[in-house]
């Protein structure tokens, strides 16, 4: 697929309109500014207000308006709008629906409200993503903010009077109400009354996770199959998504959740996930190096047949810790390493699979170390060059290893080397397999001057292939 494909999906002349699921509150403001902003970001919420605000005051719908109208107004080109859309539809802030005709594209853009604050905190995912993104003092900040003591109410009696101890039905006279005038107090097919619906929280598909497997592990006399109702797996379908659990893994997750009544406790089954997690990840919470590369993003859209599919497939569907903790033979990447790569994807905004190649290169680079300096100069370049794909940033890595290698020595460019007489000592360079393919090849004469680099590739180059071939650890 093409890298700009948001051109495929949208144009500057399509035209939108706006509209409300129901009516937006000032107090939305907030609850977006404070809970949803860290998650999203600025321009992601900065589209959702200025959509809002092409909503008139009280109104569900807004006049039409073309993308370049909008592009103007954000400061924005269409890729970044395309993916804060995208982004607000992720989150169920936004819905989009689509109306093709012969030369033309329309679309409305259905704003939802946010959850409210109760919602939010205690939706089990988003706000552990807030916590590990905002950390402990400021998310008790928020917590307080959005919350206020409870009166007590122990001591008081409620003395509210009902509908029927305050009014009479009166029959004095007789009123007849024929069918028009019925089908005249209801609103026509046309319209609907402006309210407020209520938001409903995320939730992740029931196909991302195979309960077959998980029941077939659960012991029926254990754990009945009633007691895994629709609540209970939206529950777990959102914790094997957020943590990264299997069925097999989550079985015993279940049953530590299981009460006396033979029902799933939620509040103890989401306490277990996140224990389970931070048992084996160090008492840390997930964070954006736990993601895989975006479904919409994945080059492959079929059973991966050559090792080349298989590599791509592999980067597409790990994530950047697992990788780190792969090509180590299963020890847990070190601390520092991960701050590395995640302040690489929030700052630079690398998707996961592309941080996969980079992270590949840059180790086999530099003698399987992750230097800071030269991990963040190679990121930024593939920013601006707005690398999005796992192939993609393998055919940049290839075209630029000359510029990389310079970088990575700290020596000058090729031009002023030039200028000063001095010719380059050949280097042994140490590559991912596939540079091996094409111009990029590597002479066998000058791999037998690295031996023990060599040996080390051939380790690694083993340990990918048992991987693209399902026998690694994942």
């Amino acid at each position: 697929m093409k890298m700009n494909q948001h051109w495929q999906e949208i144009l500057p002349v399509d035209r939108y309109a706006v509209a409300a699921s129901g009516l937006l509150h000032e107090y939305d403001r907030k609850v977006l500014t404070f809970l949803y902003q860290p998650l999203i970001g600025s321009t992601c919420f900065s589209l959702y207000m200025t959509l809002w605000a092409e909503l008139e005051e009280n109104r569900l719908w807004s006049t039409s308006n073309s993308h370049h109208s909008l592009m103007n107004f954000m400061d924005l080109n269409l890729e970044a709008i395309y993916k804060a859309r995208i982004k607000l539809e992720g989150l169920g802030l936004l819905k989009v629906f689509e109306k093709k005709d012969e030369d033309s594209r329309s679309f409305i853009y259905e704003l939802f409200p946010p959850l409210t604050p109760e919602q939010f905190f205690l939706d089990g995912m988003l706000n552990i993503y807030l916590y590990k993104k905002v950390g402990k003092n400021q998310y008790a900040r928020l917590k307080r903010f959005f919350s206020e003591a409870a009166i007590q109410m122990d001591e008081f009696q409620e003395v509210t009077k009902s509908f029927q101890d305050v009014y009479l039905s009166g029959s004095q006279e007789s009123t007849n109400i024929d069918s028009d005038e019925e089908q005249m107090m209801l609103p026509s097919k046309e319209q609907r009354f402006i309210g407020r619906n209520n938001q409903e929280s995320i939730q992740i598909s029931h196909e991302l996770f195979n309960f077959e497997l998980l029941m077939a592990g659960l012991n029926e006399s254990l754990v009945p199959k009633k007691a895994l109702n629709n609540k209970v797996k939206h529950a777990i379908s959102n914790l094997a998504f957020l943590y990264g659990i299997d069925p097999i893994q989550m079985k015993n997750i279940v049953i530590s959740a299981l009460n006396e009544n033979n029902e799933i406790n939620i509040d103890e089954l989401r306490k277990s996930a996140r224990d389970w997690y931070q048992f084996n990840n160090y008492d840390q919470l997930p964070t954006l190096v736990d993601r895989i590369q975006p479904a919409m993003q994945q080059t492959l859209k079929k059973e991966p047949v050559t090792q080349e599919e298989k590599l791509i497939h592999y980067l597409e569907t790990t994530s950047p810790r697992q990788l780190l903790k792969d090509i180590s033979g299963g020890a847990e990447p070190s601390k520092s390493d991960l701050q590395i790569i995640e302040d690489v994807m929030f700052q630079q905004k690398l998707l996961p699979g592309v941080v996969n190649v980079l992270i590949q290169y840059v180790m086999l680079k530099s003698d399987m170390k992750l230097t800071k300096a030269y991990v963040e100069k190679i990121a930024s370049h593939w920013a601006r060059k707005k690398i999005s794909r796992v192939n993609e940033a393998m055919h940049l890595a290839k075209n630029e290893h000359k510029q990389y290698m310079e970088w990575a020595d700290g020596k000058k460019t090729a031009k002023s080397s030039k200028a000063t007489g001095r010719k380059k000592p050949i280097r042994t360079e140490l590559l991912p397999d596939w540079f091996d393919e094409g111009e990029q090849k590597i002479p066998e004469s000058k791999k037998k001057d690295g031996q023990e680099l060599e040996l080390k590739k051939r380790e690694l180059n083993e340990t990918l292939k048992r991987l693209r071939s399902g026998e690694g650890t994942k």
